[in-house]
């Protein structure tokens, strides 16, 4: 896992990535994840309960739409990631559902190098994220501490 991603070093402000993984969401991830976090609102599990609600079908929890647009980007964001440091300003734009296949793309907003140790600095990225019909439904910003190339084993 070595060439995994980037050192701090090859991050530049201004770079945008358009992450290569996307995701259909399927209703067993839906459900599995409703089990998983003890989320039980019906608008995530009952197709019956829904059809009489805003949307009319059970929408995908919104913390999976989160935790999935998170893992799409370490690749190429957090690869080489020593911590997430914090997770902010986490706006749901419009609603997920079962079906819905989503990409992401970030954007590096700032950088600046660790003040305590040499061997690593802090990318501030925001990440967006989209359905298959490229409409805008999240969008959150992070500072991810992250290795630098010098003073690691990594080559």
């Amino acid at each position: 896992m070595n060439n995994y991603g980037k050192y701090f070093e090859e991050f530049s402000v201004g770079d945008k990535i358009d992450h290569a993984l996307t995701k259909t969401i399927l209703e067993s991830d839906n459900n599995l994840f409703c089990l998983l976090t003890m989320n039980h609102h019906p608008v995530h599990i009952d197709e019956e309960y829904c059809k009489k609600q805003q949307h009319g079908r059970i929408l995908v929890v919104g913390t999976l739409v989160f935790s999935l647009i998170v893992g799409i980007s370490v690749a190429d964001i957090s690869g080489k990631a020593i911590a997430n440091l914090d997770y902010e300003s986490i706006q749901h734009k419009n609603p997920v559902f079962i079906g819905d296949t989503l990409r992401a793309e970030s954007e590096i907003l700032h950088m600046k190098e660790s003040m305590t140790k040499k061997d690593r600095g802090i990318i501030y990225v925001e990440t967006r994220a989209y359905n298959q019909k490229n409409q805008l439904v999240l969008i959150f910003r992070r500072n991810v501490l992250i290795k630098k190339r010098m003073g690691t084993n990594d080559k």
